[in-house]
């Protein structure tokens, strides 16, 4: 993946963000939280509408070095869905998956 290649934010269902009307239109995400949160960091609770017309979100930077999907603080999933989480977490990269939750295969 270069830097002008970026995973699309492919799904945004958080009703209460200013960027999200009829999907993301921020230019970019941030992915950031702590203690097993992966937040939107980019999340705006506004009523007031923002972001560009015309666009395609992107993961801009993810500060979860954790994640799977994590190399070198870039997001290398093929696309994101950002959601609600759980508790006060208003919105979150449901794609996020922590590297030591991913299943180690069997030894034969």
């Amino acid at each position: 993946m270069t830097t002008t290649e970026m995973p699309a934010v492919n799904e945004c269902t958080v009703t209460g963000c200013s960027y999200n009307h009829d999907g993301c239109h921020a230019f970019a995400i941030t992915v950031n939280g702590a203690n097993g949160a992966a937040d939107c960091g980019t999340f705006i609770p506004l009523a007031r509408k923002g972001g560009l017309s015309k666009v395609v979100a992107q993961v801009g930077a993810c500060s979860r070095t954790d994640c799977v999907h994590n190399s070198d603080l870039e997001c290398t999933a093929s696309g994101v869905r950002v959601g609600p989480g759980p508790g006060d977490h208003a919105a979150n990269c449901l794609t996020y998956t922590r590297a030591t939750d991913v299943p180690t295969p069997a030894l034969s």
